[in-house]
């Protein structure tokens, strides 16, 4: 399983999630206390916002604890927001376009977790995109598959509705394909202004998810496990939304939603899915 970390609020030095707490996302890297596997060293990255609409973005395949550069990167970089994630592959090659976070104009996402029979999953899901976003496919995991479906889905219009459909898409596909049902699904996605958070599992195994508040007027930092052993660090339920947004924190209940797949799928080019050959209700 990955770990992950991602901040909104007052501007902060990347470090201070990154590389300086005693329990720091790069310390997470190698000695993860609350995943199955205790190493997260398939790659790296972060994406920050800054003056731009779209975020800025550093990967690599290295061990995060192994990149010089990422520590002096998160030593100079400030941002009110910003991602980051260290990799434990459980599908797709150890590359660098596999490594979260993903991005696509103002969005960033970044996950831990997986699709169980994804291989299986992963061509009648690919043609429910539209060309630009199937040519925007440049990896090969689960995760960023999910992160377009959810753009497809209406990620700008409503961020929540729009995963919780992408989530019940893939559910009901893979009971319509005799598939077992298995997304294990925590993820962290921001558009450059509201930071978002989802807990989620069909089986109730959703992987950890914490909080507390961090810097000054209310800042807030969303974590896989916490960075250090201060009490402030929250539980977040499985089940749950957390919005990050000017107004503070509000952690909501959250489900996949229950989206029909009209006919049993057939595999199909993503141009003939974009034309209509596959629909929702």
């Amino acid at each position: 399983m990955c770990r992950w970390a991602a901040y909104r609020g007052e501007p902060l030095y990347l470090e201070e999630l990154v590389s300086s707490p005693a329990h720091s996302l790069i310390e997470q890297s190698h000695c993860a206390t609350r995943a199955k596997t205790a190493t997260n060293g398939d790659g790296f990255g972060i994406a920050w916002y800054g003056d731009r609409p779209e975020p800025g973005r550093y990967r690599d395949i290295l061990p995060a604890w192994s990149d010089c550069n990422l520590k002096s990167i998160a030593r100079q970089i400030r941002s009110r927001l910003f991602l980051a994630h260290v990799r434990a592959a459980t599908g797709g090659g150890t590359r660098r376009d596999n490594c979260h976070p993903f991005v696509h104009g103002r969005w960033c996402f970044m996950h831990n977790g997986q699709i169980g029979d994804f291989e299986h999953l992963r061509r009648p899901m690919e043609s429910m995109l539209d060309n630009d976003l199937y040519a925007a496919r440049t990896g090969t995991t689960d995760s960023e598959l999910l992160f377009l479906l959810a753009l497809q889905f209406g990620f700008d219009r409503d961020p929540l509705g729009a995963m919780a459909e992408a989530l019940g898409f893939v559910e009901r596909l893979a009971e319509q394909m005799e598939r077992p049902v298995l997304v294990r699904f925590t993820a962290a996605f921001s558009n450059g202004h509201d930071l978002y958070a989802v807990r989620y599992a069909s089986d109730q195994k959703a992987p950890t998810l914490y909080a507390a508040p961090m810097g000054e007027n209310g800042g807030y930092c969303l974590v896989s496990e916490p960075l250090n052993d201060d009490n402030a660090w929250a539980e977040i339920p499985d089940g749950s939304a957390v919005v990050v947004g000017e107004n503070g924190v509000d952690v909501r209940l959250f489900r996949a939603a229950e989206v029909a797949v009209r006919e049993r799928l057939t595999v199909v080019p993503a141009p003939l899915a974009a034309a209509g050959n596959l629909q929702l209700n």
